[in-house]
């Protein structure tokens, strides 16, 4: 039997997530792209998100650009109502966005061999503190990470 896929275009989907979120009910989805590398892996993982009621640095943030694009990021700074993103598997290049933009924050990682990484585990959130401290050098080991997985 031929696996189907079917491909829903990101504003109809991110439109339903955003729905749903508002509803107070959680959402998982499977994350797509490497800009979450070394944390969220591509085709492989999947996020459980929930509505965001408190935002912080650190917190793995779903947000509606003003320029129409949604974006699963990490909050990397904040500053009254203003929110600043940045991808993990990024070395530059950050989004902004106001807190009323952010639809969610994910509360679980879901692992493709079904580990499941809970997002206030302190162990990961060490490990969270520590790959933000690396990014002046995040260009070389994600060079690294890449060529391996």
């Amino acid at each position: 039997m031929m696996n189907q896929h079917l491909v829903i275009p990101n504003d109809i989907f991110f439109s339903e997530v955003e729905k749903h979120l508002a509803e107070g009910k959680s959402v998982v989805f499977p994350v797509k792209g490497y800009s979450m590398l070394p944390f969220i892996r591509n085709g492989e993982d999947s996020v459980e998100l929930v509505r965001c009621k408190g935002l912080e640095v650190g917190d793995i943030a779903l947000a509606h650009l003003p320029n129409g694009a949604y974006v699963l990021h990490r909050v990397w700074d904040m500053k009254g109502d203003k929110v600043i993103l940045m991808g993990d598997g990024n070395i530059s290049g950050k989004e902004f966005c106001l807190r009323s933009d952010v639809l969610g924050v994910a509360v679980k990682i879901l692992k493709r061999d079904g580990k499941v990484i809970e997002c206030t585990d302190p162990s990961y959130l060490k490990k969270v503190k520590l790959w933000r401290r690396l990014l002046p050098i995040r260009r070389y080991i994600l060079a690294i990470y890449r060529r391996l997985i």
